[in-house]
Order: structure tokens, then C-alpha cells, then sequence
């Protein structure tokens, strides 16, 4: 059954002043543990670190005018299949345009495509979605998935009159767009970026592997060795996490910023606290969570994507080409020496140049 969609209407962030000065009252009464001090990040976030960030977060980072830079772009709120869709729609000058789905992923939001939807928008209508239980699509419903939520999509992008579309995404969302190409040709291209093995594989063999490729062994086969905390407990016991998630905003900020640290060459603080404050705002720490739960326990939601897949992998990633495409059969596979998890943040010059490549020949 085609999922049905409400009125659209028009969208504002608009934070209530009382949300920001309960969030400052948390922000500088929090009770800190006490740590050992071993060096490093091993077990974790360093409280020392920690305590400068979120003595940024109460006293510098500004969150109104990230609530301006989002509210440059018109956006939009529905409901489909009894879920509320939040998403940015910028329509291009050009009337050629290929229409172009941005999807997020998981600690991320739709304000990670913030610095590239302008200059993305001169070539492509620029939709921007947020993934049930992320951001502004909330109250999460029951039973939302990947696969639920790309039928969402393909029935939102038909809604807009876009016939014909590409999809760009990473972590969470290559899923989501894979499963949308899955369900419609309306699909003609997909660009992922960060491809990767599966964690839950296991390791990598790294006989025979050299230089730029080892190193990324070595540190995907580190992720799974001890990154993989956070995932086996959004996969197994969401609602435990989600108490903190939903109470702290260092909790959440620490659980957020871990994973910033660990998949980016550079974090940027502001965009990291504008992600972290759009959690806390709408409290999609706890939601975010079960939508990982529900996607992760599904049958079928990393199917293979029948519409051509473009790859880029930046220098953070672990994607390695002899593993992934060993035969070089992918026709645009590309690899920088700048960048990470979130591209359109750290590098957004590389990302619109990448993107935009790859989608010219649709």
C-alpha cells in the first residue's frame, strides 16, 4: 500500500527562550565523575575534555544564529503513514535540474548539509529529509524502519513532483536510499559516501594490504574491537540509553561527541553543538536510538541497490576498494587525503565537487 500524505506546511525553528535557559541551568550544575588518569581516550571521553566543550556550549556556542543559518532554507513539515516528515526543499534556477535526496545518518541531523545545499542548489532541486525519530520528524511512531521510512521518502519525493531523483547518503542513510532504489526507478543514481564493511562481520585480513589501505584496516578492525559499544546497545536495549539521552545534555553530548572524535579528521564545534542541541531540543536522543533498534533488527535493510552507486571515501573512513570492489567494476569510486564521517561539514568544497561530478551524468 502507497503510504498517504498530509498537508504540507511551512516550518520555522523556532527554540523557545524557556528550552535555552533550561538547558543552560543543566549545562553548568552537572555532577562530574571522578576518573582515573590513564591518558587518552580509551575508556572513553576524557572529563577534562569534556568540561571545556560543555563550557562552550553554556557560554559560547550561539545557538540562535545556527537557528537563523537553518531557517535560510525554506522547510517543511507533513505527515506520512501517521508520521510526521520534517525536510528542506530548495528548488534550483535550472530547469533541467535533477532533484537530489540528502540523507542523513546516525549522530547526525539535517543540518549537516547546512554549508552545501546553496552551491547544491544551482544544479539540483535539494531535498533534505529528516529521518523519523531525528531532529524535527517527531513524535517517532511505532515500527519505523529503514524500509518504512524509504517508502516514506519515495512517497514524499513523488508528492513534490519529482519524478526522477538521485539520492546522496552515508552511514544510516545509504540504507534508507538503497532501500528507496529498491522500491522505485524514480531512482536513476546514488552517491555514498564512507563505504565500509560491515562491523558486525568481524575483522579484516590484513595480509596483503599496504600503505593508505592497511591503515584504514587497522582502523576499521580497531572500531570493531572497541567502538562497537554504542551500536550493540542502541541494537539490543534502546530505551536504557535513552533515559540519559533524554535527561543529560552532557550525557548526550558525550555520547555524540565520542563518535564526532572518532569519525572525523577535525571536528567542528559549532556543528557538532548544533547537531547535539537539535537532539536535545527535540529530544531524539532516546528516538534516534530506537530507529537504530528497529532498522538494525529488520530482515532485508542492507539490501544490494539496483540503481548505479557512485562511492566516495575521505580520509577518516575505512572503505577500502581491493576489499570492497575488488574488480573495479564501480565506475566513480574516489578518494580524498582530507575529511571524514560528515564530509559536507568537514570538507564541503570536496563534497559538492565529488557530488556534483557524479550526478552530471544523469
Amino acid at each position: 500500500m502507497v503510504p498517504s500524505v498530509a498537508v504540507m506546511n511551512t516550518f520555522r525553528v523556532e527554540i523557545p527562550q524557556s528550552d535555552l535557559a533550561d538547558l543552560h541551568r543543566r549545562l553548568t550544575s552537572v555532577r562530574w565523575p571522578a576518573q582515573s588518569q590513564t591518558p587518552g581516550r580509551g575508556r572513553g571521553v576524557p572529563a577534562q575534555e569534556l568540561r571545556a566543550l560543555t563550557g562552550y556550549w553554556a557560554d559560547g556556542f550561539d545557538w540562535r544564529a545556527a537557528e537563523e543559518r537553518l531557517n535560510a532554507f525554506p522547510q517543511f513539515v507533513t505527515e506520512i503513514d501517521g508520521q510526521r516528515i520534517h525536510f528542506v526543499h530548495v528548488r534550483s534556477e535550472r530547469p533541467d535540474a535533477l532533484p537530489l535526496v540528502l540523507l542523513h545518518g546516525w549522530p547526525s541531523t539535517f543540518a549537516e548539509y547546512a554549508a552545501v545545499i546553496t552551491e547544491l542548489a544551482r544544479d539540483h532541486h535539494v531535498v533534505v529529509p529528516s529521518i523519523p525519530g531525528f531532529g524535527f520528524s517527531v513524535p517517532l511512531q511505532k515500527d519505523w524502519d529503514i524500509a518504512r521510512t524509504a517508502a516514506a521518502f519515495v512517497t514524499l519525493m513523488e508528492t513534490l513532483g519529482h519524478d526522477r531523483y538521485g539520492v546522496q547518503a552515508g552511514d544510516v542513510g545509504a540504507g534508507i536510499a538503497g532501500a528507496m532504489s529498491r522500491l522505485s526507478p524514480a531512482v536513476v543514481a546514488m552517491h555514498v559516501n564512507g563505504p565500509s564493511a560491515h562491523p558486525f562481520t568481524g575483522p579484516i585480513a590484513v595480509d596483503g594490504l599496504a600503505g593508505v589501505e592497511l591503515a584504514r584496516a587497522e582502523r576499521f578492525n580497531d572500531f570493531v574491537a572497541t567502538g562497537l559499544g554504542y551500536l550493540q546497545l542502541m541494537t539490543t536495549k534502546p530505551w536504557t540509553i535513552g533515559y540519559s539521552l533524554t535527561d543529560s545534555p552532557v550525557g548526550l553530548l558525550a555520547w555524540i561527541y565520542e563518535k564526532f572524535q572518532a569519525w572525523c579528521e577535525v571536528v567542528d564545534r559549532d556543528a557538532l553543538l548544533t547537531a547535539v542541541s537539535i537532539y536535545w531540543f527535540t529530544g531524539t536522543g532516546a528516538t534516534s536510538a530506537e530507529f537504530i533498534y528497529e532498522s538494525m533488527n529488520g530482515p532485508g535493510a542492507w539490501g544490494a541497490a539496483p540503481a548505479p552507486t557512485g562511492f566516495a571515501t575521505f580520509a577518516a573512513d575505512t572503505g577500502i576498494r581491493s576489499l570492497l570492489d575488488p574488480g573495479h567494476e564501480v565506475a566513480h569510486w574516489t578518494e580524498y587525503d582530507r575529511g571524514g564521517h560528515f564530509p559536507a561539514i568537514e570538507v564541503p568544497d570536496l563534497y559538492v565537487t565529488d557530488v556534483t561530478k557524479y550526478f552530471s551524468a544523469f
